[in-house]
């Protein structure tokens, strides 16, 4: 089995680590779509080889160009887009250095065999990979042994025909008189006993055929039950967890086989079926097996085959709107929206066979206050092959809702606000199969996507999000439309994992146990001491507001989740962040760092999402102090990068010199170090008098710099001395006899040892 599909079948916690391997420089899409090409050069070599990493570069980019003409026949426009950016990227990185995407590439599949190494070794029993991998082996077992059974019955069957074949031949020898003429009796009475002896064998071949044909079709009986009963469930509950953040689910294409696989054995069943009816035909006896048993095999046959395509259709991709693509299943009216179908019985019969319409919020009864919606844009597909993969599968792209308008008092009456009034959208088609000499195939079949919530404005996206988290969390019924009229609790153990993923699904970084723990305790209180079994009841996730502030817990983690996509990303993904801390926390891990010694973490009184740093001194007695500068929200990330912020942030009283007194990121890396990579790169410095250079017009330069300004007295009592950059750049603007004179009046100023910075503010030097 490739490596990268044995992965995929790993537990959660495996796949977070792989989702680690992979950033901008070397995005997962290409591991994913090339993932056989990958895996089939030995990047040990060309990592050491200049001239052989040039050409897999180049062979590199070929196969994206391939896998974007593939998007292109399907008129998937947001993956053209994607690839076309990956290769650009990639041609900006690596063309003149294919060496380090040689090495990149060796490492992160050395990498992913030390992950599914940990993930064998952390197995109970004997050590197999995981419970999914065993069961896909005992399901790949399966199907070779119903393939070889197939293969034999189709052997038994020839090795009749001949049979029956020679004794028709026998037979209609012994009854022409013209042929028994040269022979003598003792002859002739051998020829009978050996004809005899083949009516003999014939009839044991013949019950033996039926008795392994019966065999056969219990093996695909149980094989079918294993399918629609266990995998195709789990599959649906996998891709449940994949819409809400959790690992990807890419395993529909196993499923496939699989039914392919049965579907295909059940096919040739039925020819073999209409061969025995032919050889029946020929020659016949009483008590005859296949006239005892033909049609009750035919039947059985017929229906399990039904069975397996009656199941075979189903929801690829959730809708979703391609504006918000890590939100699925919240659709707003009026923008359109995507989904995908496929039909897991991939013969070439079925292509262009299947018309599958859309239909919203079937079979739902009146209720007052329940909103009806109507769906626009072509609600009809014909499915056929995709170039790619060969699948079944049918793509609307351009759906979109209208709600319908009702006479009267328009307001929503009903028991349910609009973002917890769940929708079904179901897909419906019809089925026809003829096959000569069998009864044909009439299948109604029917695939329904995981209820949606539908909005009206896109403020409402994060409460209807949540919904969709609350209901995919805690349960797998695809119809309990009335879920949210009495919404269960759920347990720490399952939010704290949800949680995680809402960070890990759009970052690269999931949220740590010392963040979890913090989040355990608002939610449940620090009385709970994080019991993993503790309930949290949907009110407390998402209507009341968290530790008497004024909005729910959930908003306040959707505005630091935007807080870092829009500008902590880099910071975030290198675990510069802290993040979810509490006060006391804080305190206790700064209490025995060295002054300067700061940490970041996001307010807890911020709606919309803000960070803040604190940091700790010492007055004259060694007594630790705390500094919390006030929070900065997105307004002020806008006007300067947080990295920036810290580099320029300064300390100000009137009589004194301004300060940076952030030296080192929890718990002890050199600020610069920590920041520096994201700092401006510094520009080439013009003559301040030099006339020839037309962009200074007369105008200074100027920079915003965070200033906090205290009172003097409120200063502890030795100044930290500044850095050489610090002096140089204040030096630009002060004189050194003003310096001199600021630092001679500082001698002369009483100092208070209590220090505190509460306030903040956006300074033009």
């Amino acid at each position: 089995m490739a490596q990268w599909c044995q992965l995929q079948m790993l537990d959660c916690k495996y796949l977070e680590q792989v989702d680690q391997l992979y950033d901008d420089s070397f995005p997962m899409d290409i591991r994913q779509y090339l993932s056989r090409w990958i895996e089939s050069i030995d990047w040990d070599t060309v990592a050491v080889q200049d001239s052989l990493a040039t050409i897999r570069f180049h062979d590199l980019l070929a196969q994206l160009d391939d896998q974007h003409s593939r998007f292109a026949l399907e008129n998937n426009f947001l993956q053209q887009h994607n690839f076309r950016k990956i290769k650009r990227n990639l041609q900006d990185r690596f063309q003149e250095d294919p060496v380090t995407m040689a090495m990149i590439i060796s490492r992160n599949l050395k990498e992913e065999q030390k992950i599914l190494a940990c993930a064998k070794e952390a197995e109970e029993g004997e050590g197999t990979v995981s419970a999914m991998v065993v069961e896909k082996q005992k399901l790949d077992n399966k199907v070779k042994e119903l393939k070889d059974k197939v293969q034999f019955l189709d052997q038994m069957l020839k090795n009749l025909e001949d049979l029956q074949d020679e004794y028709d031949f026998k037979m209609n020898t012994l009854k022409n008189q013209n042929e028994l003429n040269g022979m003598s009796a003792k002859e002739l009475e051998r020829e009978k006993f050996n004809t005899a002896r083949m009516c003999i064998e014939l009839k044991q071949n013949r019950h033996d055929v039926v008795s392994f044909l019966n065999e056969l079709l219990n093996l695909t009986q149980s094989f079918i039950q294993d399918l629609i009963s266990e995998e195709l469930p789990e599959w649906k509950q996998r891709q449940q967890i994949a819409c809400i953040g959790g690992p990807p689910n890419a395993c529909v294409d196993q499923l496939q086989n699989w039914f392919t696989a049965v579907a295909e054995a059940l096919q040739q069943v039925r020819q073999h079926l209409n061969k025995m009816l032919e050889l029946e035909q020929k020659f016949t006896y009483e008590n005859d097996p296949i006239s005892q048993k033909k049609a009750h095999l035919e039947n059985r046959a017929l229906e399990l085959l039904k069975s397996l395509l009656s199941s075979s259709l189903v929801v690829e991709r959730q809708p979703c709107m391609p504006t918000h693509p890590q939100r699925p299943l919240v659709l707003k009216t009026g923008v359109q929206f995507t989904v995908k179908l496929r039909f897991l019985v991939k013969l070439h019969e079925f292509n262009y066979q299947l018309k599958v319409k859309a239909v919203f919020d079937k079979d739902v009864t009146e209720k007052k206050g329940f909103r009806k919606f109507n769906i626009l844009g072509t609600n009809t597909k014909v499915m056929n092959m995709e170039e790619s993969n060969g699948s079944l599968a049918a793509e609307f792209r351009h759906l979109q809702l209208k709600e319908q308008k009702l006479a009267g008092n328009r307001t929503n009456e009903g028991p349910l606000i609009v973002t917890e009034e769940l929708h079904s959208l179901s897909f419906e088609s019809e089925l026809h199969l003829n096959q000569s000499g069998s009864p044909g195939l009439h299948i109604r079949l029917e695939a329904m996507a995981l209820p949606l919530v539908v909005i009206s404005n896109v403020c409402q996206l994060p409460s209807g999000w949540a919904s969709i988290l609350w209901y995919n969390m805690l349960t797998t019924e695809p119809k309990n439309l009335k879920f949210f009229l009495s919404p269960p609790s759920a347990k720490w153990s399952q939010l704290s994992e949800v949680l995680s993923w809402q960070f890990s699904s759009v970052t690269k970084r999931g949220l740590n146990q010392e963040q979890l723990n913090m989040l355990a305790d608002k939610l449940l209180g620090a009385k709970a001491q994080r019991n993993p079994d503790g309930t949290i009841p949907w009110t407390k996730f998402c209507k009341q507001s968290a530790n008497e502030k004024a909005f729910p817990f959930w908003l306040w983690i959707e505005g630091i989740l935007d807080l870092i996509k829009r500008h902590l990303l880099s910071l975030w993904n290198d675990g510069c962040i802290m993040g979810f801390i509490s006060k006391e926390r804080e305190k206790a891990l700064l209490s025995d760092k060295c002054p300067g010694t700061f940490l970041l973490r996001f307010s807890e009184s911020s709606k919309e999402g803000a960070i803040t740093f604190t940091w700790i001194e010492h007055d004259v007695h060694d007594k630790p102090i705390y500094h919390s500068v006030e929070p900065y929200t997105k307004k002020e990330l806008t006007a300067v990068s947080l990295p920036d912020i810290i580099r320029t942030y300064k300390v100000m009283a009137v009589e004194n010199i301004p300060e940076n007194p952030l030296r080192f990121l929890y718990p002890d890396i050199p600020k610069d170090k920590a920041f520096g990579k994201y700092y401006p790169k510094p520009s080439e410095t013009q003559e301040p008098m030099d006339m020839d250079v037309p962009e200074n017009r007369g105008y200074m330069k100027t920079e915003l710099i965070s200033v906090s300004e205290v009172h003097p007295s409120r200063l502890q009592d030795n100044m930290m001395p500044m850095s050489p950059d610090d002096y140089k750049a204040l030096e630009r603007y002060v004189s050194p006899r003003d310096i001199d004179a600021v630092m001679d009046l500082q001698d002369l100023v009483p100092q208070e040892p209590d220090m505190s910075c509460s306030f903040e503010a956006l300074c033009d030097l």
